[in-house]
């Protein structure tokens, strides 16, 4: 993993490889954990868009062989406010969504994650310092839900 400190600021950006990205997978308590590190790491999803979803933002698209996910209220940088945004779903993703949200029996207009996105946030926090204390390294203390999205990024 490489660490970098965030200029100005008490905060780092941890670069996952894909090993660590699958190591942090396997650490999520749960079908909702790993949802949530999987909504940041492969859709690339902001802690605050998680709690948005609901099982009837999930479309194919017309192709019938690909899948988007309608985010209601994405990150504007104009500084008018959130717009809507469809976002890519692998088709893998869109798979655990459809079972979590059966065995949850969520109904399609109820919220897929009911947490608030602070608690997304320590849902991720929580999941790298399992790592942390089962390793004893100390890089995975620096793991944030926005290393997700550099995750998916990169």
């Amino acid at each position: 993993m490489e660490i970098e400190r965030n200029a100005g600021h008490h905060s780092y950006r941890c670069w996952l490889t894909t090993d660590e990205y699958e190591r942090l997978r396997n650490a999520a308590e749960g079908y909702r954990d790993d949802l949530i590190v999987r909504l940041g790491g492969e859709v690339g999803l902001r802690s605050f868009e998680i709690p948005q979803l609901r099982p009837e933002h999930v479309r194919r698209t017309s192709d019938g062989e690909h899948y988007r996910l309608r985010v209601p209220r994405g990150k504007d940088t104009s500084g008018e406010g959130g717009k809507p945004r469809n976002a890519y779903l692998p088709r893998e993703v869109e798979r655990a969504i459809h079972l979590y949200s059966n065995s949850e029996e969520i109904a399609d207009d109820e919220p897929l994650i009911e947490l608030t996105p602070r608690s997304v946030q320590r849902v991720v926090i929580r999941t790298a310092d399992r790592i942390a204390d089962e390793t004893g390294n100390p890089d995975w203390w620096k793991v944030s839900s926005r290393d997700l999205r550099c995750y998916f990024a990169h």
